[in-house]
């Protein structure tokens, strides 16, 4: 669902990966703080990284990459290679993992659906459906692992079981540009499907009819000098109440093919439906929201990539201007939170997959 942008910067010259951080003390409590947030750690791949996911154990982290493949990496191992999981004909768009960790799903540019064994040695397709006509944007996992969502620019949504691949429900009513991201809510009952155009549709995900619609069109544009449709929801996240939902996207998009556009977020009082509050970074950052992630303490964490660098970008709930920023060495294309609460995981453009602790460095 995040769409690589062609003026990406390029890859700075490779550095050694740090040792990495022993593992928190759960007894202990969460105790992220992003205002100590550094890199902890770089998981190298030699070609550019579309989209990132953690495992719920947390053991493992997946990336999806434009040679085509997925990557992982054992976060138990002092120093992790990246295994491959190749089964895509174009590149890896997004990424999901089932409830239990067992299962990974991943979406490409091929418009396949692949379903891998997330801890296999050798990693090969265990099912593979032809979901879509043209891309694969997204995909989504329900909360009790029995359901999968897919979507693209064929402007459908599919519902399929995750235990025999089977197709439950095809909403091809709707949308009428392509769709970006889908996402369920904590509830399971719903699914949200989000397009370019910032058209946002809640699906009864039983029966796979329209319950309402959001408006999040802020982050669209259309250019006429360039003719170009601009901008769309590139990222949705549920607050873990369910009560907020955050849209990744641009503002201000004046020269879409120059990369001219603000990083942006729109967050949704899920059941008030109030007018959405717009989330910028100061200074009007350049850039796209690719990434957003809901923290257990309330705070939302935004990836920021484009022409103004990568960027790690906090929000307090409440306020529309972020209390923290992290600057990262290259552009950010995609975002997840680490199951204890501490670490972010970022893909890169530069091949880098890097994770970010927001605790203090070591001594």
């Amino acid at each position: 669902m995040r769409r690589p942008r062609s003026d990406d910067p390029p890859a700075p010259a490779p550095a050694p990966a740090p040792a990495p951080e022993p593992a928190p003390d759960p007894s202990a409590g969460c105790g992220a703080d992003p205002a100590q947030a550094h890199v902890s750690r770089e998981l190298p791949h030699d070609r550019p990284l579309i989209c990132c996911a953690f495992d719920p154990t947390g053991r493992f982290v997946f990336a999806g990459s434009e040679d085509l493949t997925v990557r992982r990496w054992d976060l138990e191992a002092e120093s992790p290679s990246a295994v491959p999981f190749a089964g895509h004909e174009s590149w890896v768009f997004d990424l999901a993992c089932s409830p239990d960790g067992a299962t990974l799903l991943s979406v490409g540019g091929d418009g396949r659906l692949i379903w891998w064994c997330a801890s296999a040695n050798e990693p090969s397709p265990c099912r593979t459906i032809q979901a879509h006509e043209g891309w694969a944007r997204s995909v989504a996992i329900s909360p009790d692992g029995s359901l999968a969502a897919s979507a693209g620019n064929d402007r459908t949504v599919k519902l399929w079981s995750m235990a025999d691949g089977s197709l439950v429900h095809c909403l091809s009513e709707g949308h009428d540009k392509p769709i970006y991201a889908v996402a369920f809510h904590p509830n399971g009952r719903s699914l949200i499907s989000a397009d370019l155009q910032g058209r946002i549709i809640d699906w009864d995900a039983s029966c796979g009819e329209q319950r309402r619609r959001f408006d999040a069109s802020a982050l669209y544009s259309y250019n006429a000098g360039q003719q170009v449709d601009y901008g769309g929801v590139r990222d949705l996240a549920f607050s873990p109440d369910g009560d907020r939902l955050a849209c990744g996207g641009l503002v201000n998009g004046s020269n879409p093919l120059g990369a001219v556009n603000d990083t942006a977020v729109l967050l949704f009082d899920w059941e008030k439906r109030t007018e959405p509050a717009l989330l910028k970074g100061k200074g009007d950052l350049k850039g796209v929201a690719w990434g957003v992630r809901f923290h257990p303490d309330g705070f939302l964490a935004v990836a920021s990539g484009g022409s103004g660098g990568g960027h790690l970008l906090f929000y307090h709930p409440g306020e529309t201007e972020e209390f923290h920023r992290f600057s990262l060495p290259n552009t950010a294309r995609g975002l997840d939170l680490h199951p204890d609460g501490l670490h972010l995981a970022t893909a890169h453009h530069d091949g880098k997959l890097r994770i970010t602790l927001m605790r203090p460095q070591p001594e």
